[in-house]
C-alpha cells in the first residue's frame, strides 16, 4: 500500500469547499502518516527499495 493509498483512504469522508481547505486537510493527514513509522516502512517495503545506500553514500 503506497502513501497515496493511505492518504486517499484518510480523505474518503471529507468534503472541502475550496482549495485551501483541501491543502490543509492533506497536510494534516500526511503529518499523521509521517508519525506512524510502521506505515511508512510498509510503503517502502512494498516498493522493494531500501534506505541502505542513503546511510552510506
Amino acid at each position: 500500500m503506497g502513501v497515496w493509498s493511505l492518504l486517499r483512504r484518510a480523505l474518503a469522508n471529507f468534503v472541502v469547499a475550496d482549495m485551501p481547505g483541501l491543502v490543509r486537510i492533506v497536510k494534516r493527514k500526511l503529518k499523521k502518516i509521517q508519525y506512524r513509522p510502521h506505515l511508512l516502512t510498509g510503503c517502502l517495503t512494498q516498493t522493494g527499495l531500501t534506505l541502505d545506500n542513503l546511510a552510506n553514500p
